[in-house]
């Protein structure tokens, strides 16, 4: 059996998807209703309120967007960069953006909503472009969709066909699903409680994984 990435454990994603979902629900009930990580609500949003003449609430939601897209695009550029570095692994480095980014956004107040949810929407896609695997199976950390339809696939799979391999991966997505909505949860709850200043539990479980990983299994 291949020994598993720590980056692919599936402890070390569940934290990830639980920072995920946290950070969706900060946005949400924070940062004026804008998805952090959920870019289709984003679009959907944009689209209305451009067509109903909102355009300053249009504008709300294109800049996520386009933070998201910058934010895929730098985790590309860091991989391919430091890729062979030898004292700190390309993914780390990616972790300590986001950790001072999230980090940073505690501290904005909320006349700073657009600003905040540029910096959560670019934080959210270097993640999902930097960790796509639990245990060897593509995921995404921070959205369901993808990790619903593979997840059902494979149990339709495994009621097909009675292969466990099948059943385990399914269960895999499923879990991560979970675990994203017990942090949607939790965030918005706590988002009533904290207000700005709940993202910085994002940070704090981002940091652990980095404590988590190290040069030889990341």
């Amino acid at each position: 059996m291949n020994k598993i990435q720590t980056s692919e454990s599936f402890l070390l994603c569940a934290a990830l998807s639980f920072s995920g979902g946290l950070q969706d629900a900060y946005t949400y009930n924070v940062r004026d209703a804008v998805f952090a990580n959920a870019q289709t609500g984003n679009v959907v949003l944009m689209s209305q309120n451009l067509m109903l003449g909102n355009l300053g609430t249009a504008f709300g939601y294109l800049l996520p967007l386009i933070a998201f897209a910058a934010g895929v695009f730098i985790a590309e550029r860091i991989e391919s960069r430091h890729k062979s570095a030898k004292k700190i692994h390309w993914r780390q480095i990616v972790l300590l953006v986001e950790i001072l980014l999230l980090a940073a956004v505690g501290f904005l107040p909320v006349k700073f909503n657009v600003l905040a949810n540029m910096l959560v929407s670019f934080s959210c896609a270097m993640q999902v472009q930097t960790f796509k695997k639990v245990h060897g199976y593509g995921y995404a950390s921070t959205m369901c969709i993808g990790n619903l339809r593979s997840g059902t696939e494979s149990l339709s799979q495994y009621l097909r066909t009675k292969e466990k391999s099948s059943l385990y991966k399914a269960l895999h997505f499923f879990g991560i699903i979970l675990i994203f909505a017990v942090g949607a949860g939790v965030g918005g709850v706590l988002s009533s409680v904290l207000a700005v200043h709940t993202i910085w539990i994002s940070a704090v479980l981002l940091l652990l994984v980095l404590i988590m990983m190290n040069k030889e299994q990341v």
